[in-house]
């Protein structure tokens, strides 16, 4: 893993005082509860996503930080050599794009590439996702904004009712409250005739900041719109690799970085029992898990 050029970063956006990132970064160094070895460039994310706002960039940070370390199916054990990673690295595409869009934006897609039901598991999955948004990010640094593409060809209502209720509410709440992230549109495209099964799961646990962004597309013309064809792989008629080739680059990339993926892990989660007052817990961030249910399909 190489960390984005600092100087590069600063001289794109010369607008950000680097005085001012490096305050936050003594305030982050300064939390007993916080890893010290939390870097400069992983600070500017923070400070960048939250706007330049110094008081809202240290709740975001400890918000993703508590919530990595409590969300487990997500952040922790981020082992690309476990079984359970292996698994989804054939089951799913995620593929960051090179390139931008011409208002300056990156985009990541995600689809599947197993249509077997039996090998989907979301927990799973958006581990994986989040380990390639992290390593992506971690090497990119700091863009004008980020565009999520979710690719629904293959997707069944089998695939659906394995995704769980809590599941879906956690992840939703890292995105919209603790991903260190300018998102600027969350796009569903080759949409199925069941999509309100999916915005079933999703709409409970949605801010309207997100719904404002979220299109959904079953003509894919309407969609270059947001995300030009020429910047897309071949299964969307573009002219980059198709993205079962593509992935293989970032997945290759994970394997290669196996033992610094765990120390990203270490380095992104909270020590409670140095927590200045009480420590947190799971429910302190959603509320008692209660009995949620995966849906039910009829």
């Amino acid at each position: 893993m190489k960390e984005a050029d600092l100087d590069e970063q600063y001289a794109r956006f010369p607008e950000i005082k680097r005085a001012e990132v490096q305050k936050f970064v003594d305030w982050i160094h300064a939390q007993p509860h916080f890893s010290a070895h939390f870097s400069e460039g992983e600070a500017l994310h923070f400070f960048y996503a939250c706007k330049y706002s110094m008081e809202v960039a240290k709740q975001v940070l400890d918000t993703n930080l508590t919530a990595r370390t409590h969300l487990d199916e997500f952040f922790v054990n981020l082992d690309i050599e476990s079984n359970e990673l292996k698994r989804a690295m054939k089951t799913v595409s995620v593929v960051p794009l090179p390139g931008t869009t011409p208002e300056g934006y990156r985009v990541i897609v995600g689809k599947l590439s197993d249509l077997t039901t039996a090998n989907f598991n979301y927990a799973d999955l958006m581990k994986l996702y989040c380990m390639i948004f992290d390593l992506w990010m971690y090497e990119d640094g700091i863009q004008k904004g980020h565009v999520i593409v979710i690719d629904l060809k293959g997707c069944s209502l089998g695939h659906v009712a394995r995704i769980g209720l809590l599941q879906m509410k956690k992840f939703l709440f890292y995105l919209q409250e603790a991903a260190a992230v300018r998102l600027i549109g969350f796009h569903f495209i080759n949409i199925v005739p069941f999509m309100d099964k999916i915005m079933a799961l999703m709409t409970p646990f949605m801010k309207k900041e997100l719904t404002s962004i979220l299109y959904m597309h079953s003509d894919l013309n309407e969609f270059f719109k947001f995300v030009p064809q020429n910047m897309l792989p071949k299964d969307y008629g573009g002219p980059l690799e198709e993205t079962c080739v593509a992935k293989e680059l970032y997945y290759q990339k994970l394997m290669d970085n196996r033992k610094q993926m765990l120390e990203f892990e270490t380095r992104h989660q909270v020590n409670e029992k140095l927590r200045p007052g009480k420590p947190k817990n799971a429910s302190d961030l959603f509320g008692i898990e209660g009995n949620f249910k995966k849906l039910d399909i009829d």
